[in-house]
């Protein structure tokens, strides 16, 4: 089973051009379910793949990382498949296990714009902390997306960034003046390491700052204003969206800038900000207002 996970890997990064977490990720579940089955590709029927998943079930996993696994071992048996490895898929057999939808976190106003205010000082570190935030709350990038962030990918006279998002796909996304002030300020911070990287983000050894890092200074300063509930470079995305949703902006737009493949995706802010949407309904169509 070993080298049929790699070559799936493989395939994914060259591709898909997935990231070093999404293909250990990938790697992980897949082990973990050759281990369970002890048994060749070929030979794997969807009664192994039922069982692997009740044995998850009686581990007592979450529905949302059973069915992430699922959707791993339905990807890999796709790619055996396409390859001429395997007859079928037998994955395709299995249902996926029902979540329970949850509306997405967001900051509200207030919490946003402290936040925002917890990085102070001119320090690099305190620079580079302060455009972070005022960043991904300006642009809902991924976390990933903002990682790989080059200098040259930013137009700063015209105040836009290209994004490499998933699939290899660009999109321009405006930034907002306070963001782009704080990155002018970080920048002029970033000449005194003296690094020859095109990464935009730096940690302290001029190295390009990973997802994990991002991840850790989002907590300090979620901790700082001592912010209810948990923040995530996501939370911020969500945030980023709802905001833009209260303001105004249609979907169409809003999943342009989020880079999402499929409107449906997008639609899930719809359900945050169903008080603002009622409003404009009342006050926009002729047929909403009743007499007394």
């Amino acid at each position: 089973m070993d080298k049929y996970i790699e070559q799936f890997r493989d395939s994914l990064k060259a591709e898909h051009d997935a990231s070093p977490h999404t293909l250990k990720a990938y790697a992980e579940d897949l082990k973990e379910f050759s281990a369970f089955t002890e048994k060749k590709p070929q030979d794997i029927d969807n009664l192994d793949i039922r069982g692997f998943l009740a044995s998850l079930h009686h581990r007592k996993l979450k529905k949302s990382s059973i069915s992430r696994k699922l959707a791993t071992i339905r990807s890999f048996f796709k790619y055996l498949h396409k390859e001429g490895y395997v007859k079928k898929n037998p994955a395709k057999l299995v249902s996926s296990p029902k979540i329970p939808k949850s509306l997405p976190r967001f900051l509200t106003i207030d919490e946003t714009f402290a936040l925002m205010e917890a990085a102070k000082g001119d320090t690099f570190q305190a620079t580079r902390d302060k455009s972070i935030l005022e960043f991904l709350y300006s642009s809902g990038l991924r976390v990933s997306e903002l990682t790989m962030l080059n200098i040259n990918d930013f137009d700063i006279k015209e105040s836009l960034i290209r994004v490499k998002g998933k699939g290899k796909k660009e999109r321009i996304i405006p930034i907002g003046s306070k963001a782009m002030d704080a990155i002018k300020n970080y920048l002029s911070e970033r000449i005194s390491l003296k690094k020859k990287s095109q990464a935009l983000f730096l940690n302290n050894r001029g190295g390009r700052l990973t997802q994990r890092s991002i991840r850790r200074i989002l907590i300090k300063y979620a901790r700082m204003i001592a912010l209810k509930g948990s923040l995530s470079p996501h939370v911020l995305r969500h945030t980023f969206a709802t905001h833009l949703l209260h303001g105004g902006a249609d979907l169409r737009s809003i999943q342009e800038l989020l880079g999402h493949s499929s409107l449906s995706t997008t639609q899930k802010y719809t359900h945050v900000d169903i008080s603002h949407l009622m409003e404009v309904y009342d006050k926009a169509h002729p047929m909403a207002k009743r007499s007394n």
